[in-house]
């Protein structure tokens, strides 16, 4: 079987998509491209501060419109925001266009590798670990209806889970 064309990671913050994503495709040959980076490039602006003039809601328009956009790009690994999934729509172009790992780590694993990020607009919060433990409650079942596989970064480095979407890729 050959490898699809357009390869997308899903799932929370700090789960790797963007470290795991550019191995995957240096590994494969692709493109790589990162849905929350394209969005800072498209606006010039960074994320938190398209939360403070726009809200979560305008910050969740402008990457539909840009998930809309970059599942339709061939030869691509794409690594999506950890919130990509709560609009319908993102999950049905996510599913029709390509195959989707979800990236699935618990919430201790997610806070220990963003703590320190002050880029994550949704954890500037006096209990950010708490605030993980809800969006992953909230999102984890959409993660799942959304990917083809599931593929664990619990106390794994991105070489090793890189590594196995390969070996699954390849069966």
């Amino acid at each position: 079987m050959a490898i699809p064309n357009r390869i997308f990671l899903i799932g929370p913050m700090g789960a790797g998509k963007t470290t795991i994503g550019k191995q995957l495709a240096q590994s494969l040959g692709m493109a790589f491209c990162d849905s929350d980076q394209e969005i800072q490039r498209r606006t010039g602006v960074d994320i938190p501060t398209i939360f403070e003039y726009e809200g979560e809601a305008g910050f969740r328009q402008r990457e539909e419109q840009a998930i809309d956009e970059l599942t339709q790009v061939e030869q691509q690994v794409l690594a999506t925001g950890g919130g990509a999934v709560v609009r319908e729509k993102n999950r049905q172009h996510l599913s029709a266009r390509g195959i989707v790992f979800f990236l699935d780590c618990s919430a201790e694993q997610q806070y220990e590798r963003t703590y320190r990020d002050r880029n994550r607009p949704l954890l500037q919060t006096e209990e950010p670990l708490e605030r993980l433990q809800e969006l992953m409650a909230a999102r984890e079942p959409l993660y799942r209806s959304t990917a083809d596989y599931v593929v664990s970064t619990e106390g794994r480095n991105a070489s090793t889970v890189a590594t196995e979407i390969l070996d699954i890729l390849r069966r």
